[in-house]
């Protein structure tokens, strides 16, 4: 493979939002440019004007910058080889059909919708797949089978036209992929694809991106394996076009698949499972809201790590990698042809992974705006000071308010298993005993306060297990959260007694 002035596109649609499989593409090209000392490039291909929706573009950036991706060209950086959105490239496209019209290797095609929907009725009536292609082009609406005259008539009179490949009959075509290797298709199993439309005088993906990636010297395509099947085509048209000396090396990347392993993963699976497939917050121009790993507080670091090992693996066990390692050990050889299922608890462990090397800080900070939301009153010290005592327990930033509320609000309901396991009629008279007894320790600090509490225990005999329990109960509500010395240091001396004599009072 020559690696010699690598230059890889990421060429998305602002049809949506970015799904996290066209994240994972991006990821791939950034790592094998930025190995081989090359370029990035971010072209927005926005030709299909039907599916445009707006903030499709301005998403699509941002997530990228989101996950740390620098682009070299683009449409905010500029470059070389601009403009870098095919909608701004129109007047590029016309004569590249020409040339292919000029050579033989297109046609115009003035077949209606309704003429062409007759004849795919007709098909499905036979039990058969309506292709447009050799066995019945000659017999069709076009310029293989109408004279010059009137084929210029037809045009200058605004007649509806396409442009279309024709492909020719019986070829053994062999193709080469970085990934998947050798791949051979007869071109008499292909259809005669649309290059160009008059309906907006664009032209289709296939025309766009062929001539997009030979003018921006694209070195190396690498995309979903949902465009394998238009490989055939695209290579048919670098041939068609003499550009075979310039045509990129390709490679094919799995699919993201379900959970379960069955099928592409999409955003009704996220739905039913609770879990994002787009890696920022989207919100359609309908005003429907869908998650994203951003705002359900993923570390991009993370996020990025995580995707990087859905079809691409280093060969060794380590799992841990930040952006640097992976550049210097992506290689294309080592992506699977296989899908990657994706696991969403896997997802979280890579996010407590890197939430746990946060300084506490760090995360006081995330957390902070969590608190805001929630209109909680706090001091920032505090919150560090919380972080650094339930951070183990949490995966995300926003699961934090689960583990840590109690610190904030006192509680209103105490679970009801714990009461019936460690309180009993005794227990009230034992909880406002310890209340006294904390009123009286000074320093206030955890280690005084446990030595308080395990001297009270002594002194009176009590089961130890019994007496911490309904301690803990009375200070958070439920059989949960860390040590009870901690979590009465940072309630304070007079919060930690006035919720040991509410729980006395409430459950008597």
């Amino acid at each position: 493979m020559s690696q010699t002035n690598v230059r890889v596109r990421f060429a998305p649609s602002p049809t949506g939002p970015l799904h996290i499989g066209g994240v994972r593409t991006a990821l791939f090209n950034y790592f094998f440019a930025r190995k081989h000392g090359g370029k990035f490039i971010l072209r927005i291909e926005d030709t299909d004007s039907q599916r445009f929706v707006p903030g499709a573009e301005e998403y699509i950036n941002e997530s990228l910058n989101w996950c740390g991706i620098q682009i070299d060209e683009g449409v905010q950086q500029g470059g070389p080889f601009g403009p870098y959105k095919q909608s701004e490239r129109k007047a590029i496209y016309k004569q590249y059909a020409d040339m292919l019209v000029a050579s033989g290797n297109a046609y115009y095609a003035f077949d209606t919708a309704e003429e062409l929907d007759t004849l795919r009725k007709e098909a499905e009536a036979k039990g058969e797949a309506f292709t447009y292609g050799y066995k019945i082009r000659g017999t069709l609406n076009n310029s293989l089978t109408l004279s010059t005259d009137e084929v210029s008539k037809k045009i200058a009179n605004g007649d509806q036209w396409v442009i279309r490949f024709k492909m020719p009959e019986n070829v053994e075509v062999t193709m080469s992929d970085i990934i998947r290797g050798e791949i051979k298709v007869n071109t008499s199993t292909l259809d005669d694809k649309v290059l160009f439309k008059s309906s907006d005088m664009l032209p289709t993906y296939h025309l766009a991106n062929i001539v997009d990636d030979y003018l921006m010297q694209i070195s190396h395509v690498i995309r979903g394996e949902e465009w394998l099947p238009s490989l055939p085509l695209h290579f048919m048209l670098y041939r068609a076009l003499g550009w075979t000396d310039k045509m990129p090396e390709f490679a094919h990347l799995p699919l993201l698949l379900k959970p379960s392993g069955n099928g592409k993963l999409s955003k009704r699976d996220g739905d039913k499972m609770g879990f994002p497939v787009f890696p920022l917050e989207w919100k359609s121009p309908q005003g429907e809201i869908s998650h994203g790993y951003r705002e359900d507080g993923y570390i991009p670091e993370a996020f990025v790590n995580l995707l990087a090992l859905l079809g691409w693996n280093p060969g060794t066990e380590q799992e841990i990698f930040s952006m640097d390692e992976l550049i210097n050990l992506f290689s294309l050889e080592r992506v699977n042809k296989s899908g990657a299922r994706f696991d969403p608890d896997k997802a979280k462990w890579f996010n407590h992974q890197y939430l746990i090397k946060q300084s506490n800080s760090q995360i006081a900070e995330q957390f902070a705006a969590v608190l805001q939301t929630k209109g909680v009153a706090f001091e920032m010290e505090k919150v560090e000071k919380i972080v650094g005592l339930v951070k183990e327990r949490v995966s995300l930033v926003n699961e934090l308010w689960e583990q840590a509320s109690f610190f904030f609000e006192s509680p209103q309901t105490y679970d009801e298993k714990t009461v019936s396991k460690f309180w009993n009629v005794d227990t009230p008279t034992i909880m406002n005993e310890v209340a006294n007894r904390i009123e009286t320790v000074e320093p206030y600090a955890a280690e005084e306060i446990e030595q308080a509490i395990k001297g009270y225990i002594n002194d009176n005999g009590h089961g130890m297990g019994k007496v911490m329990n309904a301690i803990r109960l009375s200070l958070v509500g439920e059989p949960k959260g860390p040590g009870v010395a901690d979590i009465c240091e940072l309630l304070g001396k007079e919060e930690t007694v006035n919720r040991l004599r509410k729980a006395a009072k409430t459950l008597g």
